[in-house]
């Protein structure tokens, strides 16, 4: 029996310590800037370790409340980590038992609110047709008092969710995703790169694969695609909402569908092997992805989460401050741009609940003796990061690693690298795999447009002392003698300006 959204069973299940959570609520800007919660925050995460080497983790935006989202964090969790995987266990066996309970997800869900929809049925059909066009105010007293009890009902059925899950059991990463929450894989090769790998696609109103599936059933794919949104939400595969799995026909834009349209089966990738793998994996709520494309556009937003993930694991020395930081300062960036007035601002009106997961492999935060892959020290430089859609410049600090050089790729769509097995069944969405030849500053751009302070520097780069500091490189003893000769004795001037 799954308890109260205050306690759950889950509460005495063991937390898995390499990973760390941040989260914003919802916010809604006035015209002075101000923000304000429109709603309770509907997102939900797991992050659980299980017996026989076993990590669960989940990030779930839940819509129209909060009820769908936890009850799959909660039941997901139960389908998953009582016994059900083993070391035993192959790729399809694993593939299987995840399409399995999202299936029993689904269906346990539904069967919680089995009654309150029979009885809004009930209601519903002693309310209308004689009272359809009736104003609530001249509704007989019993008319009314149904009326209210539809609305309760209403509330208490509505919503759903959509789920991102990575499991990873005998050192192999597996990805169950259903809607449009986000799953990121950041690799550091030997070499010094960092390769960075999107998981899948949104299952949206612009996936292709998406739009071919429901054209199947009968549906204008155009239309859907031109709407850009099934029964209020861009999402064309979710857990839970009763509207579209049980009233789809009463929808005008999937009303002509043959079979159920919107889903909640899971597209799953993997395994990969995770031996030897250094770097970090993210899961991102949809809202967090949405804030940051607002902000900045779409096109680095994937370089831009993975370059500010990286420059909080070389400070923090805490994930749980890792990723509230980042989560923070996408906030900051969606808030930074309404208040510019620019361009981007009309898409930053508002934004909503965000959740970060990170999950490092094998990755030191701030504290640690070695780098990733070199074996060198982590030390912090404070460069700006910008990007050429922003309408703002945000100063964050990345990490430079010494002596060896250290790059960032981004680039284009490939085919998933998850992939030893084959996905599901009508799962063939590509991975976005990003490539590019970035500077040793794991920065996509700097204030200057083209990086070229850092360039210069190239293998000749110095030596970081005992401390983890770098020495001073740029010379400004021109500068102190020039402001010098302008403001009185140059000597005075510059024994107070200059290194001391």
């Amino acid at each position: 029996m799954l308890k109260s959204n205050h306690q759950s069973w889950t509460d005495d299940l063991p937390l898995c310590q390499m990973c760390g959570v941040g989260t914003a609520p919802n916010c809604v800007y006035g015209p002075d800037g101000k923000g304000t919660q429109s709603h309770p925050n509907e997102d939900g995460h797991l992050r659980f370790r299980g017996d026989d080497g076993c990590f669960l983790y989940g990030v779930f935006n839940g819509y129209d409340g909060s009820r769908v989202a936890n009850f799959a964090s909660q039941c997901l969790t139960a389908e998953l980590l009582l016994g059900q995987l083993n070391s035993g266990h192959t790729d399809n066996d694993v593939r299987r038992i995840l399409t399995q309970a999202f299936d029993v997800v689904e269906k346990s869900y539904f069967e919680t609110i089995d009654d309150a929809l029979a009885e809004k049925a009930n209601l519903s059909n002693y309310l209308l047709p004689h009272n359809e066009n009736v104003p609530f105010h001249q509704l007989s007293p019993q008319s009314q008092k149904v009326m209210e009890r539809l609305k309760e009902l209403e509330q208490e059925v509505s919503g759903g969710a959509t789920v991102a899950v990575a499991l990873i059991l005998n050192n192999k990463l597996y990805i169950a995703n259903v809607g449009t929450n986000r799953v990121l894989l950041c690799k550091s090769s030997s070499d010094g790169q960092n390769q960075v790998l999107q998981i899948g696609r949104p299952h949206s109103t612009d996936n292709e694969d998406e739009l071919q599936r429901l054209a199947a059933l009968g549906l204008d794919s155009a239309r859907i695609r031109q709407a850009g949104q099934i029964a209020g939400q861009s999402s064309s595969r979710r857990l839970g909402d009763y509207r579209v799995k049980f009233n789809y026909n009463e929808i005008d834009v999937l009303s002509a569908a043959k079979s159920k349209p919107v889903v909640a089966e899971p597209e799953i990738h993997g395994g990969q092997s995770l031996e030897g793998v250094t770097g970090f994996l993210l899961l991102m709520s949809e809202g967090l992805i949405n804030a940051l494309e607002s902000a900045h556009g779409p096109e680095q937003a994937n370089q831009e989460i993975v370059a500010m993930v990286a420059a909080e694991l070389a400070q923090q020395t805490s994930l749980e401050a890792v990723a509230q930081s980042v989560v923070d300062r996408v906030k900051r960036l969606h808030h930074d741009v309404f208040v510019s007035g620019r361009q981007r601002a009309t898409y930053c009106s508002r934004h909503e609940d965000m959740t970060l997961l990170i999950r490092t492999l094998n990755y030191p935060l701030a504290d640690a003796a070695l780098t990733p892959t070199q074996g060198g020290r982590i030390c912090p430089v404070s460069v700006p990061y910008s990007n050429s859609q922003s309408t703002s410049k945000t100063s964050v600090t990345l990490s430079l690693v010494m002596p060896s050089q250290s790059t960032l790729t981004n680039g284009t769509n490939t085919a998933s690298t998850l992939e030893e097995g084959t996905p599901t069944p009508g799962s063939q969405s590509p991975t976005a795999t990003l490539q590019s030849t970035n500077t040793q500053t794991q920065s996509s751009s700097s204030s200057s447009g083209d990086g070229s302070l850092f360039r210069q520097r190239g293998s000749q780069a110095a030596q970081p002392d005992e401390t983890g500091r770098v020495p001073p490189y740029v010379d400004f003893s021109q500068f102190y003698r020039l402001w010098g000769s302008d403001h009185g004795d140059g000597q005075s001037m510059q024994g107070g300006l200059g290194p001391q």
